[in-house]
């Protein structure tokens, strides 16, 4: 009611001062769509200053995530320090993501071809890698072993890839065992030739698929492995 008398007041006034009603009802229509337009920029602009912060929020925690993916833990440090002159002779290689460390080791370091015995050189490797894990807590070493699909042969001793890759690994974990790697922590798997690195179609793309992992992850109950994501094939 109110409302009614003040518009009466208004188109009172407006037609004292010489304005038609007419005109003073195209100056409401202006004024109501000026302040519809504001009313949307100004919805426009608190959406846009949302998605800004949404936007920020996201960029932070892929930083944060990024930071954490890229950062290496003091026992990385440790053993990668320790291997510093087999990792520079391409003899071993460590890496650390999302919480898994794995240091890969070519079997000609380890093994005279088709044997299950240490050499001198693996055995040097191998005792580092034990002063790194020794004295492991609430952690899982798991030792892999793979092979080429190049057969073992009757003179071997081995069936086939599957005895070979599984006891060069049983191998390893024996060896760490007795420099002080607490047996229960670790365990011991052969992938045989079926998870390769590269295609076994060169000499040396199968020296690289012919290595051991050794994978230390979470001591938890999740089933543990020492596989590594298949890299692009080698040139």
């Amino acid at each position: 009611m109110q409302k009614r008398i003040l518009t009466t007041l208004v188109v009172i006034l407006a037609g004292g001062c010489g304005v038609s009603k007419d005109e003073f009802a195209a100056v409401q229509r202006e004024r109501d769509q000026n302040l519809k337009n504001y009313q949307d920029e100004t919805k426009k602009t608190a959406a846009l200053e949302q998605q800004v912060a949404g936007l920020e929020k996201q960029n932070k925690d892929l930083t944060t995530t990024s930071a954490k993916l890229e950062a290496k833990s003091a026992q990385y440090e440790q053993l990668a320090n320790s291997l510093q002159d087999q990792i520079a002779s391409g003899q071993v290689e460590v890496s650390e993501l999302r919480g898994k460390m794995t240091v890969k080791l070519k079997d000609k370091v380890l093994f005279a071809s088709g044997s299950t015995a240490l050499n001198k050189e693996g055995k040097a490797a191998l005792d580092k890698v034990a002063d790194a894990f020794k004295n492991l807590k609430d952690k899982n070493v798991i030792v892999a072993g793979y092979t080429d699909d190049v057969p073992t042969g009757k003179k071997s001793g081995f069936k086939d890839n599957w005895d070979l890759s599984t006891a060069r690994a049983v191998t390893v974990v024996r060896y760490l065992q007795a420099d002080g790697v607490p047996p229960e922590i670790m365990g011991a798997a052969g992938f045989s030739e079926y998870r390769p690195l590269a295609p076994n179609d060169s000499g040396q793309n199968r020296s690289g698929n012919r290595r051991i992992e050794i994978a230390l992850t979470a001591g938890d109950n999740a089933p543990a492995t020492a596989d590594t994501p298949r890299a692009e094939t080698q040139k």
